[in-house]
Order: structure tokens, then C-alpha cells, then sequence
């Protein structure tokens, strides 16, 4: 049956988060080793979702460990050759199969100029876990729908835990994440689906932490119903894309308490008052004018994405099934993407 995997993958994300947190100790381990070299800064390599899970990554290191952290062009090494001098920086590396060319180049070049590189990944056994200093297993299980699902909440969960074991923490803000996740997803998303079922263009919005989540959103309703989706930064919206908001467009904002979501509030009044349909997910969303909200449990606000994300993979399930498309296979899409 059509979206048969992709909905099956959804289900399991209660039990793969669990089991993350059940695995704690590993991610300590490598934390020792980060913590122990004292990195200057970050840089964050990856691509499609994973690239997203970075950005994730790069609010956490800034915000958690109060160290500059920025997102690598890996063509500047692949096509340009550039080999700048990375010493006593962190370098890590974030990618689901852990196969694609370009990342493993711009790992190995890392690690060559002095870098301390870590690969964050799915499979243990990938050209970037060899090409890495250090590496960690994410062990969210085979993934066979095209449409990334529980590698990318696996992979933002393994992030925070590393990340949090780094600065000494003990995964407090995370224990229950499974039952926190089961009602997460939970949620209704039907009204939602029915509402934007007919809709071609989304704008997907947050701001801080949840700026990550909009940009996965946007990729998912892309990729499974073929969607003109855009990810915008609350701030950057009202910087001009805005202009293209109206009553034709749907607009999924992402808004958790805390300081982003808050931030959040003017530009979801911001859009509602253009006519768009507004769709609102996140602990917050009860507390904004969207004419559509769906709710998920609150947590401390750097663990947000975790479950901000599983309505919103549902949603990009039941828009792509309602729309005719098959999720596990998007036309013209494989699981591993080869980039150079």
C-alpha cells in the first residue's frame, strides 16, 4: 500500500528515541573526548535532512556550550579545493547513510588540516565513520521509505545528547522522551490535511531552535506531495517574502515556549492577517491566532524539535496520500543521495 513504510517508520520513533536515551553512555564517551580537546568553534557538514538536524546542532553549540558554530559548504573543498587551517575545531559531520561522496571528502580533508572530526550517522559501517577521528551510531534501524523519518528525529536526539554530555549534562530534559513522542504523535493532523489538500504553495516559519523543524517540514511536504514548500526564519519572512503570503498560501509555523516562540507571535499575526491558512504545531500553538493548531507536548525548549517534527511528518503522510503520491517513493528521489 502506498506510504505502507514511511507510516511504519513514523510509528516505531517512540521506541528508537527511548532507546537513544537508554544509550547515553556512548554518547558520553565521545563527549569526554570532545570536551578533553577544548575546540575553539564548531562547523556542522550535511545535506538534505541531515543538514537540518545540523542546524539543530549549531543552536545547541552555540546556545549550550556558548562556542561560535556555523553550517560548512562542503564544495569549497570538493570543487574549490579550499583547505583551510582547522585546528582545534570541532568538525562534525551529519548524515544518515554516511555515503555520500562529497562529506566524506570534506571530512577527510577536515581531519588532514587539524580538525577534531566527528561523524554522526546511521550506518557505523559508512565511508564517513572511517573518514572520521571519532564516530557515533544513531541505531534508529533500517530506513526504507525514501522520506526521511525516524533517522532525522534519531539524529537530533543523538545531537542533543552528545551536545548536552559535552557541557556535563545528564539527558535530564529528555528521560520519558518516548511517551512524550507516542502523544506527540497522537495529535490530530486530519483538519490540517483537509485544509491544505488543495493548496500548492506552503511557507513554513520558526524561529530559534524551531527554525530546524521549518526547514524539515518545508523538505518533507516537498518530497512526498510535491509541494512548492519554502522555509523561511520568522524574522527573515517579514523581511520581504511576506509580500507573497496570501489568502492561496499555507503557512506552517512552528512555535514552542520559550524565547522563539514567543518571537514567533507578530509573524503568526503577521500572516493570518494576509488570509493565509495558517497551521500552528508546537507546545505554543494553543497561544497564537492560527485558524489551525495542533498541539504537542512542552519540554525544555532545546528538545522541541525532537517532537515538534512527528505531526508534521504526518501531515506530509496524509497530504501526499490524499494528493495521489506514494511517500515511500517519490518520483525522481533514492535513499542515498550522491553528491560530489
Amino acid at each position: 500500500m502506498a506510504g505502507e513504510r514511511m507510516a511504519a517508520e513514523i510509528a516505531e520513533q517512540p521506541a528508537v528515541l527511548d532507546s537513544l536515551v537508554a544509550r547515553r553512555g556512548d554518547f558520553a564517551d565521545v563527549a569526554a573526548l570532545i570536551a578533553a580537546r577544548k575546540p575553539r568553534f564548531a562547523l556542522l557538514a550535511a545535506r538534505g535532512s541531515s543538514d537540518h538536524a545540523a542546524l539543530y546542532a549549531k543552536y545547541l553549540i552555540e546556545v549550550l556550550l556558548q562556542l561560535p558554530a556555523g553550517l560548512v559548504s562542503p564544495s569549497t573543498t570538493t570543487l574549490y579545493g579550499a583547505r583551510p587551517d582547522f585546528t582545534d575545531v570541532l568538525y562534525l559531520s551529519v548524515s544518515q547513510s554516511g555515503g555520500s561522496p562529497d562529506l566524506v571528502a570534506a571530512t577527510e580533508a577536515a581531519r588532514a588540516q587539524g580538525a577534531l572530526t566527528v561523524a554522526v550517522t546511521n550506518t557505523p559501517s559508512s565511508p564517513l565513520s572511517d573518514a572520521a577521528e571519532l564516530s557515533v551510531d544513531i541505531k534508529a534501524g533500517d530506513e526504507l521509505a525514501v522520506a526521511a523519518t525516524k533517522t532525522y528525529s534519531a539524529t537530533l536526539l543523538s545531537l542533543y545528547l552528545l551536545i548536552d554530555a559535552v557541557r556535563g549534562g545528564s539527558a535530564e530534559a529528555v528521560q520519558g522522551i518516548g511517551d512524550l513522542a507516542s502523544t506527540a504523535l497522537a495529535a490530530p493532523v486530519e483538519d490540517a490535511v483537509e485544509r491544505f489538500r488543495a493548496i500548492e504553495r506552503v511557507v513554513t516559519t520558526g524561529r530559534g531552535y524551531s527554525s530546524a523543524t521549518a526547514a524539515e517540514a518545508a523538505l518533507k511536504l516537498a518530497e512526498t506531495s510535491y509541494l512548492a514548500a519554502r522555509a523561511y526564519s520568522g524574522a527573515d519572512l517579514l523581511h520581504g517574502p511576506v509580500a507573497a503570503v496570501d489568502e492561496h498560501t499555507g503557512v506552517v509555523a512552528v512555535t514552542s515556549r520559550g524565547h522563539g516562540g514567543a518571537a514567533l507571535l507578530d509573524v503568526v499575526q503577521t500572516v493570518c492577517e494576509r488570509g493565509a491558512s495558517v497551521l500552528a504545531v508546537g507546545s505554543a500553538a494553543q497561544d497564537t491566532p492560527a485558524d489551525l493548531r495542533v498541539a504537542v507536548p512542552e519540554t525544555a525548549e532545546e528538545v522541541a524539535p525532537v517532537l515538534e517534527i512527528l505531526p508534521l511528518q504526518r501531515l506530509a503522510l496524509g497530504l501526499s496520500l490524499v494528493r495521489g503520491v506514494d511517500p515511500d517513493n517519490p518520483r525522481g528521489l533514492h535513499k542515498v543521495t550522491r553528491t560530489v
